[in-house]
């Protein structure tokens, strides 16, 4: 195992220590240099955007984009994504969209999601060689120093949707997955595997735009 950016191997846990500044299983992913509009987040190694900016410094100034909704549940608005990404790339495509990778928090969003996706399966829009599997990322991920699945703005995960036998961190998978093979249930999986992405524009986020003249 090796740790870039000159990170630190504890041979005990068999985690890399990351220098300040980096983040990431190997310390591959550099942390924002600032928040402009919105607040750092030091576990996650970037910016939590207030509503209405975006960018991986919180910089632009975005509005709604209403046309982009696949998929609305309960007034949040689902995107799925057309193109793959790692899952830190993924963070960041949705953030510049004004977004957070999908927090599914209840069984019917869940269901949903599952089924939206199955349907794009079969009428074969999944499939293209640029992409890796036939899965989609969503802002789930395994915080070692908590010992837990956490979603990006740091709470926990008190809903879960695993398959059968997962998470089961085969090939040290710290990021989750919705997984076509299993109609949908998450997976846990490296994080530098290139899927799809479902983004989420939170009700409370889409209010605050329609106010916006």
């Amino acid at each position: 195992m090796s740790c870039r950016n000159s990170g630190r191997l504890d041979m005990s846990s068999c985690q890399c220590v990351c220098p300040p500044g980096y983040t990431g299983r190997y310390c591959q992913v550099r942390c924002s240099g600032q928040c402009l509009h919105g607040k750092f987040r030091k576990e996650e190694c970037s910016c939590l955007c207030d509503v209405g900016y975006g960018g991986a410094e919180c910089g632009t100034k975005i509005r709604f984009p209403f046309h982009t909704c696949d998929v609305r549940i309960d007034g949040d608005c689902f995107m799925v994504s057309p193109e793959a990404d790692t899952y830190y790339g993924a963070k960041i495509k949705c953030q510049e969209k004004g977004a957070m990778l999908a927090q599914i928090r209840t069984q019917k969003v869940q269901d949903i999601l599952a089924f939206y996706l199955s349907r794009l399966e079969t009428g074969n829009r999944v499939t293209d060689t640029d992409f890796e599997t036939g899965n989609f990322w969503i802002g789930l991920t395994y915080k070692t120093s908590k010992a837990s699945f956490r979603w990006d703005v740091g709470e926990p995960s008190s809903f879960t949707s695993f398959a059968f036998g997962q998470p089961d961190n085969q090939g040290f998978g710290n990021c989750v997955e919705m997984q076509a093979a299993t109609a949908f249930n998450w997976n846990d999986q490296r994080c530098k595997t290139r899927n799809r992405y479902i983004c989420q524009f939170a009700q409370e986020h889409i209010s605050l735009w329609q106010q916006d003249p």
